[in-house]
C-alpha cells in the first residue's frame, strides 16, 4: 500500500515540472482568424480575404522569398466541384535583415497578414452556403533559427447568391397625357 501512494505523490509532484517545460517554450505558429461568411454572386469572380497571425517573436517567409532555398508561404484550397478558385493574392513581404544574415534582406510576414482568394461559383450553382477547405504551408523563424515547415488547416464559408435581376426597361411612353 505504501508504494502506490509514493508513486502517486511522485507523479503529482512531477506534473508541474513537465507542464512548465512544455509551456515555457514558445512554439512558432500561425493562426487563422475566424473568417466571416462571405456573400458571393454565382457566375462572377468574388474576392474573399483571409487573415492570418504570426505568433509574436516569429516571422514566416513571404510567398516570394528572397532566396531559392527559403520555403514560401503558400495557400492551397480544395474547393467544391462547382466553385472555381482563381488567383490567390498574397501581400508583399517586409524586407528585413536578421542577425544571422545581417547583409541580406529577407521577404517575410510578421504580425497579421491577409491573403485574398478569387472565388467564382459557376452560374449553375444552387444558392446556398458552401465550405472551402485547404492548407496554409509556411516556415516560421525567429531571430536565431528557422523551424521545420508546418501546415495550418484552413476553412471558410461562402454564401452563394443569384445575380441581381437586370433592371426592366420601360417601353417608350408618349409625353402626351391620355384620357
Amino acid at each position: 500500500m505504501k508504494l502506490p501512494a509514493q508513486v502517486a505523490i511522485l507523479l503529482l509532484s512531477a506534473t508541474p515540472l513537465f507542464a512548465q517545460e512544455s509551456f515555457g517554450k514558445k512554439v512558432p505558429s500561425v493562426t487563422m482568424s475566424p473568417a466571416p461568411v462571405s456573400t458571393v454572386t454565382r457566375g462572377k469572380s468574388n474576392t474573399v480575404n483571409l487573415e492570418f497571425q504570426v505568433e509574436r517573436g516569429f516571422h514566416v517567409n513571404s510567398n516570394k522569398p528572397s532566396a531559392e532555398y527559403l520555403i514560401p508561404t503558400i495557400l492551397r484550397l480544395d474547393p467544391p466541384t462547382d466553385i472555381v478558385v482563381g488567383k490567390t493574392i498574397y501581400p508583399d513581404g517586409a524586407e528585413v535583415s536578421f542577425a544571422f544574415a545581417p547583409n541580406e534582406k529577407l521577404s517575410v510576414y510578421s504580425g497579421t497578414f491577409t491573403v485574398g482568394v478569387n472565388v467564382r461559383p459557376l452560374a449553375s450553382v444552387l444558392p446556398s452556403k458552401y465550405e472551402l477547405r485547404g492548407t496554409l504551408r509556411y516556415q516560421a523563424c525567429d531571430n536565431a533559427a528557422c523551424y521545420p515547415p508546418k501546415t495550418l488547416p484552413v476553412k471558410f464559408a461562402v454564401k452563394v447568391v443569384k445575380a441581381p435581376a437586370a433592371p426592366k426597361k420601360n417601353p417608350a411612353q408618349s409625353p402626351h397625357a391620355h384620357s
